[in-house]
């Protein structure tokens, strides 16, 4: 259908320790602070697919525990579905796409990273799934 908009689908991982600190990377590609994350693959569940984008990014093994929250980013098109995990196994281990792998306090998550990806951590601390847009730095209101 003509005019049909294109959007892609991420997912991401918000992995949260015992002592309340969060998973997250130094993107390799522009040294940004991100929870781990990327695009869902056609064939798996959006489960699967934070799994997967969580484990190639910091060689942490995790379970994902319930949705976060949904978010856009508007002038891409890319929707993130967010998910809580628990970790299963595994190291901290930069990757091709991770210059560093770190464990931060939230207080870290919002010095560190911009408005649009700290959110996401933030909101997943909490009990209430949200619904949120950005330009790729700052939120949208709506």
């Amino acid at each position: 259908m003509a005019g049909t908009p294109q959007h892609s689908v991420s997912v991401a991982g918000i992995v949260v320790r015992e002592d309340g600190r969060v998973l997250a990377i130094q993107r390799r590609d522009n040294a940004h602070w991100e929870p781990p994350g990327g695009v869902l693959e056609l064939a798996e569940t959006f489960e699967q697919g934070v799994c997967r984008e969580v484990a190639e990014e910091t060689g942490i093994r995790v379970e994902a525990e319930r949705l976060t929250g949904a978010y856009k980013n508007l002038p891409r098109g890319v929707v993130a579905l967010v998910f809580r995990c628990r970790v299963l196994g595994g190291e901290p281990t930069a990757t091709d796409e991770s210059l560093r792998v770190d464990w931060l306090t939230p207080d870290e998550v919002r010095e560190y990273m911009d408005p649009a990806y700290a959110v996401r951590v933030l909101d997943a601390l909490t009990d209430t799934p949200a619904s949120r847009a950005h330009d790729g730095v700052q939120l949208v209101a709506t």
